[in-house]
């Protein structure tokens, strides 16, 4: 029910004039009171067209509304305010949720066209720490909210399979490796390799040097080189795949850096043929100087390639082979630079879709105020902190409902969603301090707060035998009622707006709003009543239930019916 639609066109009807309606709904606000009304028009853009005061112009329109949905408009000086039918507008409300179910709050914004999207891509070889927290949540999410507008998302891992710091951790197993150590802990005997090859590297620079010819072998195809890379990249994946399945993360494609291996030097020829590639001191780069931006570089003077080579021909191929409206990078903000120098390469070339790539940055999870570093071994294991965060969970459980069926599964439900949330409720360009205290509160703005109030309404729904059905419904007028049903409302604008901000921090805070809401009315109304509006209080309490479970889905969360 699009009543800002509605009361666009009552204000276009009543006026003399040929209005732009999407024009009139852009202009249409809440008010900052909810004493002035539900809906608010400044009348000052009339004004210029009907050569009348705004006041004047809100008085008279005030008189001629007279559409059953609006109970009362009233004009607050240049403002024409409307108070909603809470009755009609509740009832068609209810309904509308009802009768949509998960799909209440879907939008085709996006017509069926492919948004590509780039998120999690861990480097090989290292193990999944809280660092690669915030690309995985927050790619996911953005996946299911283009997802619910209409696009058909596409979930890239572009694994961090290829670079120097294989040429670094081959010199390092070669030196102090122990291929049984290995074996029996992979990812742990990889990870001290690596931070010892730094540590050795500060007092042995020519460790630097080695590694870059390593590196460069295993560009060249060097047997020894190619099989130590490709043990190193299986059995990270494997350690991968544990963390995808605890986050219920999937993706269409792991194709990583080492897959454009074979594909750049066309992307290379491409720029040479156009005559964008220029030389500066041995290297190859595009030159950026109009954007008042440094040279991209694209090949270093030893012939190695960089992160940028590899990034234009991902780009390149990803067209060809989805023809993607869109392309998000789900990277954090430190890339900047570098995704703004790979998309103005792009259009240079003269690729048109190019204009479609967007860079979605984000801050840090820091430890103590400091960026975590693998390099340094300053690390939080994901997988441990998730294990720590369902321990926790069934700890809770089994103290306030030891007689929960499935505790273990519920308990994992609400682990793993209670880290997934604390990252999503931050606006993703802030920085987020790691604090397992916080992450795991089961109360106040979180997500098993939130997930426990979704439990909270289908144990009403279970108690009044499911009634919640929309014949013969009545409308609810009470203030309690009123605020949900007013939330309710919201869901749509919500993932419109976090669609266009790229934002799922605004479903976020919009569940724990919703969630309060409902908390309240529960406290103040007595839902169960046997009266001749139990079964529209049992109908908003469904409609509440279907779309918090909406909402936790597109932020990567389930919602249990107990807990």
């Amino acid at each position: 029910m699009e009543l800002i639609k509605a009361y666009a066109e009552e204000i276009a009807l009543n006026i003399d004039g040929n209005l732009d309606l999407n024009e009139l709904k852009q202009l249409i606000e809440k008010p900052k009171y909810e004493e002035q009304g539900d809906l608010a028009f400044p009348c000052f853009l009339l004004a210029k067209i009907l050569k009348k005061s705004p006041n004047e112009i809100a008085k008279d329109l005030s008189k001629k509304i007279t559409n059953p949905l609006f109970g009362k408009v009233v004009a607050e000086g240049p403002y024409l305010n409307c108070f909603l039918n809470r009755k009609i507008v509740g009832k068609e409300m209810i309904k509308s949720i009802l009768k949509a179910g998960e799909n209440y709050g879907s939008l085709e914004i996006g017509n069926g066209k492919n948004v590509v999207i780039d998120f999690s891509s861990p480097n090989i070889a290292k193990p999944f720490s809280m660092g690669h927290l915030r690309s995985t949540v927050i790619g996911n999410s953005l996946s299911n909210i283009v997802e619910k507008c209409g696009y058909i998302p596409i979930r890239i891992n572009h694994l961090g399979d290829w670079g120097t710091q294989f040429g670094k951790l081959i010199v390092a197993y070669k030196r102090w490796g122990n291929e049984k150590s290995v074996k029996q802990n992979t990812i742990k005997e990889l990870l001290n390799l690596y931070v010892k090859f730094h540590e050795e590297a500060e007092h042995n620079p020519s460790l630097e040097n080695d590694a870059r010819l390593w590196f460069k072998k295993l560009e060249d195809g060097d047997e020894e080189a190619y099989k130590l890379w490709k043990w190193f990249r299986d059995e990270s994946l494997k350690e991968f795949s544990k963390i995808y399945e605890l986050l219920d993360v999937f993706f269409d494609s792991y194709q990583g850096e080492a897959f454009y291996n074979d594909k750049m030097k066309e992307t290379i020829d491409t720029l040479n043929g156009i005559g964008l590639l220029s030389h500066s001191e041995g290297a190859e780069v595009v030159d950026l100087k109009e954007f008042d931006l440094p040279p991209c570089l694209i090949k270093k003077s030893d012939g190695a390639t960089l992160y940028a080579t590899r990034d234009l021909t991902a780009a390149i191929y990803r067209q060809k082979q989805y023809q993607f409206e869109k392309a998000l990078y789900i990277v954090g903000h430190e890339q900047s630079l570098h995704f703004k120098q790979v998309f103005l390469v792009l259009e240079k070339m003269g690729y048109d879709w190019a204009k479609g790539l967007v860079h979605v940055p984000f801050g840090f999870i820091l430890k103590d105020g400091k960026k975590m570093s693998t390099r340094k071994g300053k690390v939080v294991l994901l997988e441990e902190v998730i294990k720590e965060a369902i321990d926790l969970a069934q700890k809770n459980i089994e103290i306030k409902n030891p007689n929960l069926e499935n505790k273990k599964g519920i308990a994992k439900i609400v682990g793993v969603g209670a880290i997934i949330f604390h990252d999503l409720k931050n606006e993703r360009q802030n920085n987020v301090e790691f604090s397992l205290k916080e992450m795991l509160t089961f109360e106040g703005a979180t997500g098993p707060y939130v997930q426990y109030t979704h439990a909270r309404a289908c144990s009403i729904l279970r108690k009044g035998n499911d009634k919640a059905n929309t014949s013969n419904l009545m409308g609810l007028d009470d203030p309690h009622s009123w605020t949900v049903i007013k939330s309710l409302m919201e869901f749509p604008n919500v993932v419109e707006k976090s669609f266009k901000q790229l934002e799922p921090s605004q479903i976020a805070k919009y569940l724990i709003n919703l969630s309060q809401d409902f908390n309240k009315y529960y406290s103040h109304v007595k839902i169960l009543i046997p009266d001749g509006q139990q079964q529209c209080r049992l109908a908003l309490v469904k409609s509440v239930t279907l779309v918090l479970k909406e909402g936790l889905r597109l932020l990567g969360l389930k919602a249990p019916d107990k807990m």
